[in-house]
């Protein structure tokens, strides 16, 4: 089976909904990532076998938005691409998908990654006023578009949330801050310890600004066109555990304790990864950052899904032939402080070992090693481009301090768990 080579990815910076990148739409955050990748690698367009990018919320204007960031990016139209859909773990997906095919021969050099702009998420139309505007559309007469008309009514002008909507999960009801609150119950996860999770969440991430620029590819975003971009505008300078503490629970606001600074950002970003065969790498002299060494997925019930994690990670290590002591760095993508906490809690647990049936793969993740530069609280989360930056930002990582082993693991809406381990 043929070795997957990372050779090297770019991501854009993550900024807040709403804020630099609200004119940016993701097919321009996704071409600018993939571009610059190609220009920083010298790999030449014409090497790529496909195309593949995650993405949630994907736009009408851009159906199979892959292939039209293929192309904007410049890679010929000869090179086919298609998108994947995995939720929060599109990103990962898309590299994943990329690695199975190198495996099974298929190809030797992909462009993989994910986009998402949260802030260009649609708001929809009533029912009512859709069939209203249907019917007013149809009618050829004066007479009829009035009887139309007359049944108009304001609550009908009432839009539905596209963001609301996609976070909430159509099988168990519930939007994904609740099935945190779920957790939090379950595991007994205090607000204080969630509040402590994100300031270190902040911390790190300020800390680690410089390093993670080296990630990031700098955007001068319109309409202005004048100033660049060059950090994630996530995390807060002068962050204290004081002013979490001040914040009302969002999701249960008379018992919960999951607060909008306990949780990730709604965000806007694209990142890319080349991926490559390692026979593939060598015939075109690039030195890769590192290798796929292993990836599962899990599956989990909807009201629980931050748990899916705890569930994946020994799932991947027993493929990997692993265990967690030989893990070196660990990034868990924080959507909420109370998941991962509860992931932590559980891969703890001999009774969830023993219930897992995973005897062997699971235990105390050192939280010295776990997103030592912050994660999804402070820098983030654009749902379908995170899986792609979890895996940059720890190939990146493992080359800075010549560590052998790593894995990214994160939560899916719906209910599962994905997890990758990557090796040097």
């Amino acid at each position: 089976m043929h070795r997957v080579a990372i050779i090297d990815g770019i991501r854009t910076p993550f900024c807040k909904m709403g804020t630099e990148f609200r004119d940016l739409n993701a097919q321009e955050l996704g071409r600018i990532a993939t571009r610059e990748l190609l220009e920083r690698t010298g790999v030449d367009p014409r090497q790529i076998d496909e195309v593949i990018f995650g993405n949630v919320g994907q736009p009408a204007d851009a159906a199979n938005i892959a292939r039209v960031i293929a192309l904007l990016s410049g890679i010929p139209k000869t090179v086919p691409a298609y998108t994947v859909h995995r939720n929060c773990a599109s990103g990962i997906e898309a590299a994943v998908q990329a690695a199975m095919k190198i495996q099974l021969g298929q190809g030797d050099c992909y462009i993989a990654g994910g986009t998402e702009s949260m802030s260009n998420i649609p708001f929809y139309f009533s029912k009512e006023l859709q069939d209203i505007l249907t019917h007013l559309g149809r009618a050829k007469t004066l007479p009829q578009k009035l009887q139309t008309l007359i049944r108009l009514r304001p609550a009908y002008l009432k839009p539905r949330v596209g963001l609301e909507m996609g976070l909430t999960d159509p099988v168990c009801g519930l939007i994904m801050g609740s099935t945190a609150e779920v957790l939090a119950k379950e595991f007994g996860i205090t607000r204080e310890e969630q509040d402590a999770f994100a300031l270190e969440s902040h911390l790190r991430a300020l800390r680690g600004q410089a390093i993670l620029r080296e990630e990031i590819v700098p955007i001068i975003p319109p309409p202005k066109y004048k100033l660049a971009i060059e950090h994630d505008n996530g995390p807060r300078e002068g962050q204290t555990i004081e002013a979490l503490q001040k914040l009302k629970p969002y999701f249960d606001r008379r018992s919960g304790t999951v607060t909008v600074g306990n949780s990730s950002q709604i965000t806007d970003g694209a990142a890319a990864l080349l991926i490559t065969s390692e026979q593939k790498a060598k015939e075109l002299n690039l030195k890769p950052l590192g290798f796929i060494k292993a990836y599962a997925f899990a599956g989990v019930e909807p009201h629980r899904m931050g748990i899916g994690p705890a569930h994946a990670i020994p799932r991947v290590l027993k493929k990997a032939g692993m265990r967690l002591k030989d893990i070196q760095a660990v990034e868990i993508n924080e959507a909420f402080a109370a998941q991962v906490l509860a992931c932590l809690k559980a891969l703890e647990s001999p009774a969830f070992e023993k219930e897992s049936r995973y005897e062997g793969y699971c235990g105390a993740i050192d939280r010295n090693i776990l997103n030592v530069n912050g994660g999804a609280i402070a820098l983030g989360h654009p749902v379908g481009t995170t899986g792609a930056r979890l895996i940059l930002t720890m190939l990146k990582h493992m080359n800075r301090h010549n560590l052998n082993t790593g894995l990214v693991s994160l939560c899916v809406g719906g209910g599962q768990g994905a997890a990758v381990v990557l090796e040097r």
